[in-house]
């Protein structure tokens, strides 16, 4: 895990002008730069906000359901994607890539940090 720095929360402003992101990803951007967990079941990445604003302008937003857009943030070492729509909730690509169908993962940023948390406890 890496810490927020001034760039990191530039970088966060930036994403925020963007495109609209839930407050719970900004919050979460404001505490920590990025998180790089390789060792736990198929690894988990959240990826830094000038990495997300990087992949918005290339890939664009994802269709999450009937939900609005949801944009990726994380993703795990097989390739899915994490993208949170802007109601906050969290869903997970069902295959590798930015184009195919998307799954809820967690109700919340918090909630799937808590279950990654809780799946690290379980390898131990």
């Amino acid at each position: 895990m890496a810490l927020a720095t001034d760039e990191s929360h530039e970088a966060t402003d930036a994403l925020v002008d963007l495109t609209p992101i839930p407050s719970d990803l900004t919050t979460l951007y404001w505490v920590i730069r990025e998180v790089s967990l390789p060792d736990s079941e198929n690894g988990y990445f959240i990826h830094t906000p000038a990495t997300v604003a990087e992949h918005f302008r290339e890939y664009g937003s994802v269709q999450v359901d009937d939900e609005s857009p949801g944009i990726v943030f994380a993703s795990d070492g097989g390739g899915h994607l994490f993208a949170v729509a802007t109601s906050g909730r969290v869903w997970r690509s069902t295959t590798a890539s930015w184009f195919h169908d998307f799954e809820g993962a967690a109700v919340s940023i918090q909630k799937f940090l808590e279950q990654i948390g809780q799946r690290i406890a379980d390898q131990s």
